[in-house]
């Protein structure tokens, strides 16, 4: 292991990792994307977790004096997270969206949802009313949109639905953490198989990564379940089968939110008669769609 810098500051650290991340060949098609955009970013997310500082406060805290011992601490992290290719989240064992903390190891992808934008900044609530009452987070993983919808809307119940039960397992552990226990229910199913409907709104992060790009990806996301990416030779297969069955399960008036990640192309091609509403996202605005229980019926 490479010698841990002199007794320092929080930033000089933090400065000293980027540089070494990127040293290393970690760049944002290579490495990043689960939680970061850059090495800097990394490199401060892992050494303000480390040292126990508020993950927020990096301009607070920068000129911190950090000890031998602090510094060398760092360096066994940070070393892990060059030399193995484990992504951040799971070394560290937690991930945040929007703000909110969330459990996280290899039973789950880690969470990066778009949707969790539209939950907060209320994009998706012109097309609720005051009779949404029932919502479900389909592909649910660490349930951490679940949880997001559940604070989102207060007076609504949701149901968190996976076919992993080692993703359930996660999503029990945050959805008890956040105490939601009497407002979210985790449901084995295979799609929609198990889920009771009728839904006021659905909210689906799929497996959707196409064939191609899976056998592609770089060692940080090939360490996910698999199971929750691959989407089959053009990224369409869960959602060919969502699409059968999604009206059945949707209340009159219900709405279903999808992510698509980058596979726009895929997914007109493969429903050319579908005109989705897209909603605009930090990722841009052909991500994330919005379909109606009429254009899916």
């Amino acid at each position: 292991m490479s010698a841990a810098p002199a007794p320092t500051t929080v930033i000089a650290l933090v400065e000293y990792w980027a540089d070494r991340l990127e040293a290393a060949g970690l760049t944002l098609a290579d490495g990043f994307g689960q939680g970061t955009l850059t090495a800097f970013d990394e490199a401060a997310w892992l050494v303000l977790w480390s040292l126990g500082l508020p993950l927020d406060e990096l301009d607070e805290e920068e000129n911190t004096p950090v000890s031998p011992a602090d510094a060398a601490k760092v360096a066994i992290l940070m070393e892990a997270r060059i030399n193995t290719r484990k992504p951040a989240a799971y070394l560290t064992r937690e991930a945040w969206l929007q703000g909110v903390p969330f459990y996280v190891d290899e039973r789950v992808i880690i969470p990066r949802s778009l949707i969790a934008e539209l939950l907060v900044d209320e994009s998706i609530d012109p097309w609720l009313s005051a009779s949404t009452h029932r919502v479900l987070d389909l592909c649910t993983g660490n349930g951490s949109l679940a949880i997001l919808a559940a604070m989102a809307y207060p007076d609504v119940a949701v149901d968190a639905a996976d076919i992993s039960t080692d993703a359930l397992a996660v999503a029990r552990i945050n959805v008890d953490v956040h105490e939601l226990q009497s407002r979210i229910t985790l449901i084995e199913s295979d799609g929609l198989a198990a889920c009771p409907g009728p839904y006021d709104l659905i909210l689906c992060n799929p497996p959707y990564v196409n064939a191609a790009t899976m056998a592609a990806l770089p060692a940080e996301f090939r360490a996910e379940p698999a199971l929750a990416l691959a989407g089959g030779a053009d990224g369409m297969d869960f959602i060919r089968s969502l699409f059968l069955n999604a009206a059945g399960h949707m209340s009159e008036n219900g709405v279903l939110v999808l992510e698509i990640g980058n596979e726009r192309e895929n997914f007109e091609r493969a429903f050319p008669h579908l005109e989705p509403l897209w909603f605009e996202t930090s990722a841009g605005p052909d991500q994330v769609l919005l379909l109606t229980r009429q254009q899916l019926a």
